[in-house]
Formats: C-alpha cells, sequence, structure tokens
C-alpha cells in the first residue's frame, strides 16, 4: 500500500511538472516569407486619432478585426504613393479570398494632413482605407507605441519633409501587435503572409 500510494504520487509529480513546461515553453514562433510575427503579441496602449472624416478613432476601431497600419505623409513624393498601391492590392487579393483586412494610413504631418486632405489621398488608392491623423502629441504616443520613428527635417523657404518608418504593422483582432513587415515588400509574399496569420496557421 505504501509502494502504490508513492508510486501515485511519482506520477502526479511527473504530470504536474509536464504541464509547467507546457506552460512555461513560449510558442513557436511562425515563419514567415517577409515580415517577423511576435512569438506573444503584445498590447497596444489607448490612443485618440481621428479619421479622414472627422471621426473619433480609438482603439474600438481596431478590436474584431485584423488591421495593418502604415504611417506617412500625402506630400511624400515615392515611398507613401508606391505603399499604399501595394496596400490596395494586397487587401484586394485578401478580399477575394474571404479575408477582411483594414488598412489604416496614419499621417505623421498633421499640419499638411488635414481629414479633409487624407480623405481624398486614401481614397485615390482604397475607398475603404482608412485615414488617421491628429494632434502632433496624439501621433506620436500612437506611432511610438507601435515602435514607428518619424522626424520633421525643416527646408528652405519654411518648407520641410517627414522621414519616416516603412515598416507595415499588423494589429490584431484584440487591438495586439502581431507582426511587422520591413521594405522592400513584395504583393505575393505579404498575402501569403497575412493569410497565415489571419487564419491563426503557423
Amino acid at each position: 500500500m505504501p509502494f502504490r500510494r508513492a508510486f501515485i504520487w511519482l506520477l502526479l509529480a511527473i504530470a504536474s511538472g509536464v504541464v509547467v513546461t507546457i506552460l512555461l515553453t513560449p510558442p513557436a514562433p511562425v515563419v514567415l516569407r517577409s515580415g517577423t510575427a511576435l512569438p506573444r503579441p503584445r498590447p497596444i496602449a489607448d490612443f485618440a486619432l481621428v479619421d479622414q472624416h472627422g471621426r473619433a478613432l480609438t482603439r474600438e476601431a481596431f478590436a474584431g478585426r485584423w488591421s495593418l497600419v502604415f504611417t506617412g505623409f500625402t506630400n511624400c513624393p515615392d515611398i507613401c504613393p508606391t505603399t499604399l498601391a501595394l496596400l490596395a492590392t494586397v487587401t484586394t487579393h485578401l478580399r477575394e479570398h474571404g479575408g477582411d483586412l483594414q488598412t489604416i494610413f496614419v499621417s505623421v504631418d498633421p499640419e499638411r494632413d488635414t481629414p479633409e486632405v487624407l480623405a481624398q489621398y486614401v481614397g485615390h488608392f482604397d475607398e475603404r482605407m482608412i485615414g488617421a491623423t491628429g494632434t502632433q502629441p496624439q501621433i506620436d504616443g500612437f506611432c511610438d507605441g507601435l515602435g514607428l520613428a518619424h522626424v520633421r527635417n525643416p527646408g528652405a523657404g519654411g518648407q520641410y519633409t517627414v522621414d519616416h518608418s516603412t515598416a507595415l504593422v499588423l494589429i490584431d483582432p484584440e487591438v495586439r501587435i502581431a507582426a511587422y513587415f520591413r521594405p522592400p515588400h513584395d504583393v505575393d509574399a505579404l498575402v501569403a503572409d497575412l493569410s497565415t496569420l489571419m487564419s491563426g496557421a503557423g
């Protein structure tokens, strides 16, 4: 009887150890073609922006669906329009196969990019795309939370340009950073990676 009791306790100890090991072992990272998935998605802090229609844009706009964020400004000569055109193609591909991806272009130039300007700009690429702006502190806080940098560079005659991150940030339906995609961006690779992440595969 004592032997049997000791044997049972031994089995329970082994089982407990296995459970603890499973719980403490981080999940295997998803291997992507063009991006990096976070092993543990990171929640983003509260924020307050406005969209191109002047409506409040907060965490609630991200909840319950996948979102892809890109920062830039409408006076950007090349990177921004090229990237937004690519994102429009990516979202079209995903929608054709049942993927519901929300794309959000956050301006880092609130002085020039009013909601009205953003409405015309993003509408040129995809009528469903969201254009977002706010006060400079609001934008800075949002971008800092996503790890996206930007800096204003003054030029001659009061003109200026803005250097900004060209990474894409994927936000999951629980409003957490799920993955980063750094350039060069490729349509086929992005479609494949986003499909993998949005389906929960990998």
